[in-house]
């Protein structure tokens, strides 16, 4: 991971360093102080595609930031949780520009809380869009429409669901939509053989994210 760690600030108790799965307890602590839905395996499933940082004082985690790049130009940031008692004090600031020197120029997406846009903002992003969350337990499930075009991914779909991605997004995150298809239930458009569309469910939180679409 390239990315300079100054932990000698004097009179500063705080340490940066490299998330390692040792600090999957910690961080979660973090994300449920504020009521995110993560578990212990979306921290660890988060990690194993993408890097982290975490705040430490005196082996307490008090922040976590994370990271997933996407070829040399492009990666996306998330998981930025500073705990409450310690917001205000400019560890938000420096997990972020940590993160920041870490991604090596890459363009660099997020979605933020209005909490954080302020800390963004300073930074020179700007928001592009709103993300709206749904969530919600279907008590009768809707039953699916028979169309001859939708079927289960195989593992022979992953090249092309990796070209489709990319031709979509621009961003070439062959081995996250990878690593999503491997934990997660794949299906796709078949159009005469070639692939123009897929979606991804997955286990997480207390229950399933549908995504990538």
């Amino acid at each position: 991971m390239a990315v300079g760690l100054n932990n000698d600030i004097v009179g500063d108790p705080t340490e940066l360093t490299a998330f390692e799965t040792s600090h999957v307890p910690g961080v979660l602590k973090l994300s449920q102080e504020m009521g995110w839905p993560y578990r212990s395996e979306d921290w660890e499933f988060a990690a194993r595609v993408g890097e982290g940082l975490v705040l430490e004082r005196s082996g307490e985690v008090i922040g976590s930031a994370m990271w997933w790049n996407y070829g040399q130009a492009y990666a996306s940031a998330g998981m930025i949780i500073v705990t409450r008692s310690a917001q205000g004090g400019g560890n938000g600031s420096r997990l972020f520009n940590a993160l920041l020197e870490a991604t090596e120029g890459r363009n660099v997406l997020l979605n933020s809380t209005e909490d954080g846009l302020t800390l963004y903002r300073r930074r020179g992003f700007t928001v592009w869009g709103t993300v709206l969350q749904h969530q919600g337990q279907l008590n009768v499930p809707v039953p699916a429409k028979a169309c001859a075009d939708i079927r289960p991914a195989t593992v022979s779909d992953l090249p092309a669901l990796r070209a489709f991605d990319e031709r979509a997004t621009g961003m070439p995150r062959g081995p996250m939509v990878a690593a999503l298809a491997d934990v997660g239930d794949v299906v796709v458009i078949d159009r005469r053989g070639r692939v123009t569309g897929y979606a991804i469910a997955r286990k997480f939180g207390r229950g399933y994210v549908v995504g990538p679409v």
